[in-house]
């Protein structure tokens, strides 16, 4: 079995001859199986459990859940595993968290603002050594130091041959914007070495409508290539999400070795009822072998004040289907 972003798995060549699978989530394609939680994470472990989490609306703990299905997650109970602290940091509005198994412990990456500024948010980590991440006490690693202090979030981690990276969005205040997307190796799963390397700025029309946005990495490995997708823009109905993809054999920290998808791959759908799609995932269905694409996504174009305030993005699953040249095909419904 291999996962989307190759963690403790062996890389496979080619997705490409892959058939649509019967399941619940393939034959609810298009219906939310989550309300109310926006940046979802489906995290399938080496032992077939799949583990789930997300923003919640109140923006004030972390959850997380577990099924054998990912249809399943719908109707697991789900843990408040951590709390946002009453001040200083990691005390407001939590955002964004993705949980990642890695030598042997898990680990929750998640953003947090503070109390007395809470939009200055900062990436930080919990872990847990227990073989159920439901179980035992997390740990706070802390925040993880970038090169410079500003707002940074939704970070992924990946391993690729060997090294493991981190991804983010942060932004600079030299450039202007809101957040770019930056990759770094890592020294362990809480610091990363060496220089931060941008890979992704805000530049078509498409990623600028009401913010300059990318945000909300998440890493695919298939075909011989690293895939790298993120959304961009305000959080309403302009919400998308766009594709970078580089050489499994190319230098991942250059960002020459990177390119940008000129077209938003995935964007909102009025036919299918689906506004602002994004901040999207990857995992595995329970065959082993066919790819998952999580997102979140409203039900309704309109949304009355700061996209922000309004709870109703949902979780949806679909198949991720993969064209002819070995690219990923987010617009194929089964």
């Amino acid at each position: 079995m291999q996962l989307p972003n190759g963690e403790k798995t062996a890389e496979t060549k080619s997705s490409k001859s892959l058939q649509p699978i019967t399941t619940q989530f393939t034959q609810n394609e298009g219906k939310a199986i989550i309300l109310q939680r926006a940046d979802p994470w489906i995290y399938k472990h080496v032992d077939g459990w799949y583990y789930f989490t997300a923003t919640e609306p109140d923006y004030n703990y972390i959850e997380l859940r577990r099924s054998q299905t990912i249809a399943g997650l719908a109707d697991a109970e789900p843990a408040a595993i951590w709390h946002k602290h009453e001040s200083g940091e990691m005390s407001e509005k939590i955002w964004a968290p993705e949980i990642h198994f890695i030598d042997g412990r898990w680990y929750i990456y998640f953003a947090s603002g503070r109390t007395d500024a809470g939009f200055a948010h900062r990436t930080y980590v919990l872990e847990n050594e227990s073989a159920n991440p439901l179980e035992g006490a997390w740990t706070e690693k802390g925040k993880i130091i970038m090169n410079w202090e500003s707002f940074n979030l939704d970070a992924t981690t990946f391993e690729h041959k060997g090294e493991r990276y981190l991804v983010w969005a942060q932004n600079d205040p030299a450039i202007k914007g809101n957040t770019n997307l930056y990759i770094a190796a890592m020294e362990n799963p809480w610091t990363i070495r060496g220089t931060q390397i941008m890979i992704a700025t805000p530049e078509f029309d498409w990623e600028k409508i009401g913010y300059l946005v990318n945000e909300g990495p998440a890493v695919i490995k298939r075909n011989g290539s690293i895939f790298i997708s993120y959304s961009a823009s305000a959080t309403d109905f302009n919400y998308c999400v766009g594709l970078l993809t580089a050489s499994e054999d190319s230098d991942l920290l250059d960002a020459a070795s990177w390119t940008k998808s000129p077209m938003p791959v995935f964007k909102t759908d009025g036919e299918r009822g689906q506004y602002g799609p994004g901040h999207n995932g990857f995992t595995v269905a329970e065959d082993g072998k066919t790819d998952v694409f999580v997102y979140h996504a409203r039900t309704y174009k309109d949304i009355e004040g700061e996209p922000l305030n309004d709870p109703n993005r949902h979780t949806f699953v679909k198949q991720l289907h993969w064209s002819e040249d070995g690219k990923p095909d987010f617009n194929v419904w089964n």
